[in-house]
């Protein structure tokens, strides 16, 4: 084993890390908040179709072809590439940036909607009797239960989203996955490269594990015998 040139692609791939934590960051960022609007539009019939609509077929194909149809397909339309959104959809970052929100919406809605689901009417109903609006109950109770019941699930979508950043290489973006693509086709070691790839991903699911312990542990301290 080379260690010389593992240290220096090694190096080489960290310069990806910046662009990997933008995009996985504003992926959660944003599919967090859409996912936050497919739940609040299941309280109605047809907003609950629209939304099921939506998870089945974000959840139903493949990121990779999603990644696809927004960067190569939307250019097919002419309103689109005359529209001023078209600076940005002809840009692989805002079209990777757009599949990955899109495709995160749809698993953390889904993690989300459990969470709603796990909140006690008791809490709810205290909150009514001691005059809270709506949004109060909303932002006070309900939505601080849902995302401690959903935390453990929604870790698992946080390192997937992490590592599905890798598939925007594919639309020519220099994250870690594209460095080390361009680097195997100057030096064909494609064993070390990538091995120095994965090891940065590994690195980053771990901090991403240690972080979410840490929260659980803040949020819910009864849970690991601790006092709150």
């Amino acid at each position: 084993m080379d260690t010389g040139f593992l240290s220096t692609i090694f190096v080489q791939l960290l310069k990806g890390v910046p662009l990997t934590l933008n995009l996985g960051v504003l992926a959660l960022l944003g599919g967090g908040c859409l996912a936050l609007v497919l739940n609040l539009l299941r309280v109605t019939r047809t907003g609950n179709a629209v939304a099921s609509a939506y998870v089945f077929v974000f959840r139903g194909t493949p990121l990779l072809i999603q990644i696809f149809m927004i960067y190569y397909g939307l250019a097919g339309f002419g309103f689109i590439r005359q529209s001023v959104l078209w600076p940005f959809l002809r840009e692989p970052y805002w079209c990777g940036l757009l599949a990955l929100i899109l495709n995160d919406a749809a698993y953390t809605s889904e993690i989300l909607r459990g969470g709603l689901r796990a909140v006690p009417k008791g809490a709810v109903e205290a909150g009514r009797v001691s005059g809270m609006t709506r949004l109060a109950i909303l932002h006070r109770i309900t939505l601080p239960i849902a995302f401690r019941q959903a935390l453990p699930a929604y870790s698992n979508e946080v390192i997937s989203i992490l590592k599905a950043t890798a598939l925007v290489s594919t639309i020519t973006l220099m994250e870690v996955t594209g460095i080390a693509r361009a680097a195997v086709s100057e030096t064909w070691r494609a064993v070390e490269i990538f091995l120095c790839a994965a090891a940065i991903y590994l690195a980053l699911s771990l901090l991403v594990t240690r972080l979410t312990a840490w929260a659980e542990r803040r949020l819910s301290p009864w849970q690991f015998g601790e006092s709150p």
